[in-house]
């Protein structure tokens, strides 16, 4: 899928629970809290801070709107999948 694709598909899914996985093998849960050209910015599930991988933390790393998240490079996407409400 392209890039145009998953800017889409991630701004639909702004405030809902997703599951991305990346052509890496990474798994990543949480709720989508913006999107960008370049970047979907997700504030974790379990808490957790994620800074690396495929983009910056926030909070005095420039995030998106210092949400306590982080960010995934639209091109490093190989699926998403919304997650039902239960495995919240």
């Amino acid at each position: 899928m392209s890039v145009g694709y998953y800017h889409g598909l991630c701004r639909q899914c702004t405030g809902r629970a997703v599951e991305i996985r990346t052509h890496d093998g990474g798994v990543h849960r949480g709720i989508v809290q913006g999107v960008d050209r370049r970047k979907v910015y997700l504030r974790p599930l379990d808490g957790r801070r994620h800074l690396g991988g495929y983009g910056y933390g926030f909070g005095g790393f420039g995030g998106f709107g210092g949400f306590g998240g982080f960010g995934l490079g639209l091109g490093s996407i190989a699926a998403l999948t919304l997650l039902p409400f239960l495995f919240i």
